[in-house]
């Protein structure tokens, strides 16, 4: 991967390797994906201050993530069918995010399962969860993450209603695949991820197999999703949550002043700012542009994470000087396993670190907590 120079170049190679239904399923958008583009164009238009003569020597991204070290303020965020991008994704997302010194977050509807992967790597993970009806399966899952050492839990609550996501419907996404003459020839052509995937560990949801019936076929779980995903869930059922779970929670999907704050009472160590990478409400404000709102209301109460169109270590310094503690990128090390497994997450992480300690010398700082807006040119 020598000739891989930025998360674009994942993102094409992810593209060629992977089959288009699973490449669309991380790439795309709800609806009309207003909110996903302005993820990326409202990030951009934030320009920075260039300084000059600051002795920049010293340079280092360390720093600490709800107080354990980590080599950078990024953390591996919750994405679903990791194992369908590449064999065993979250086993190897994982490795290459413990490799590198920093946090990685399984979700839910994950391929490989909780246990899968405690027993394939070295270190306490994070655990991403949603409330569902079923809250005898739900606590069975927290135990499941306590049993399994999870040092987080991410609790996602953007996702009580579920937003359309068009390309999903359109490529009759289901997993495993269905096996259609298109999607056969597709596959056909991309002969190197067909012998991962079927050389990984599962190829359904690990997670929720024998627990769930009827999840191999996609619209059968977005049926029993849309069955179990409660309308009525509350700030009452953080508190449930949080009476079974001992260690830290994170509340991720926060986009508005109100909701962080009373964030902020539950007891939780940390939020995310997110609107679900623009999957869920289209025409939802990009993550950065309520970033500073949320920083300022709850910032000194809780640490704030970030979510929502981290492409580069440029994007990083961005998110951190308008609030943030650390951040969280999606999309960009999903391109990297599809593009190459393990060394593919392990590049992207390689590249936005890079970044980020080149755009921390031009702007003239040492230190990740010598980052604020003084950085950004007004």
């Amino acid at each position: 991967m020598k000739h891989i120079t930025c998360i674009d170049d994942l993102r094409a190679l992810h593209k060629r390797r992977v089959p288009k239904a699973f490449f669309d399923y991380c790439d795309r958008g709800s609806y009309a994906e207003e909110t996903l583009r302005a993820n990326r164009e409202d990030m951009q238009a934030i320009k920075f201050r260039q300084r000059i003569l600051v002795d920049v020597s010293r340079r280092d991204t360390s720093t600490t993530i709800l107080g354990e070290p980590s080599t950078m303020p990024l953390i591996l965020a919750p994405v679903g069918l990791l194992g369908m991008q590449h064999g065993d994704g979250e086993i190897h997302a994982c490795r290459a995010a413990q490799a590198a010194g920093i946090p990685f977050t399984q979700s839910t509807m994950s391929i490989c399962s909780i246990e899968d992967i405690a027993a394939s790597v070295e270190k306490p993970f994070w655990f991403q969860l949603y409330v569902m009806k079923d809250r005898g399966f739900i606590k069975e899952l927290i135990q499941r993450a306590i049993a399994a050492k999870c040092s987080a839990l991410v609790l996602t609550v953007d996702l009580q209603v579920i937003g359309q996501r068009h390309a999903d419907i359109k490529n009759g996404m289901t997993v495993p695949p269905e096996w259609s003459l298109s999607k056969l020839l597709d596959f056909a052509s991309k002969p190197s991820w067909v012998s991962g995937v079927l050389q990984g560990k599962r190829r359904t949801f690990g997670n929720i197999a024998g627990h769930v019936k009827n999840t191999e076929d996609l619209n059968r779980l977005a049926e029993w999703t849309a069955s179990q995903f409660d309308t009525s869930l509350s700030w009452k059922d953080v508190e449930w949550v949080r009476s079974i779970w001992p260690g830290k929670l994170i509340i991720k999907g926060i986009l508005d002043v109100e909701d962080a704050e009373e964030a902020a009472k539950t007891g939780a160590q940390a939020l995310v700012v997110s609107n679900h990478g623009g999957r869920q409400l289209d025409g939802a404000p990009s993550s950065i542009e309520v970033l500073p709102e949320i920083a300022d209301a709850v910032g000194e109460k809780m640490e704030i994470m970030f979510d929502g169109g981290i492409r580069s270590g440029q994007d990083v310094m961005r998110a951190l000087a308008l609030g943030a503690k650390s951040c969280m990128i999606g999309r960009a090390y999903a391109y990297g396993l599809g593009a190459g497994g393990q060394a593919g997450v392990a590049k992207a992480i390689d590249i936005i670190q890079k970044e980020l300690l080149t755009t921390m010398g031009l702007c003239g700082v040492n230190r990740i907590d010598e980052i604020d807006d003084h950085i950004i040119a007004m």
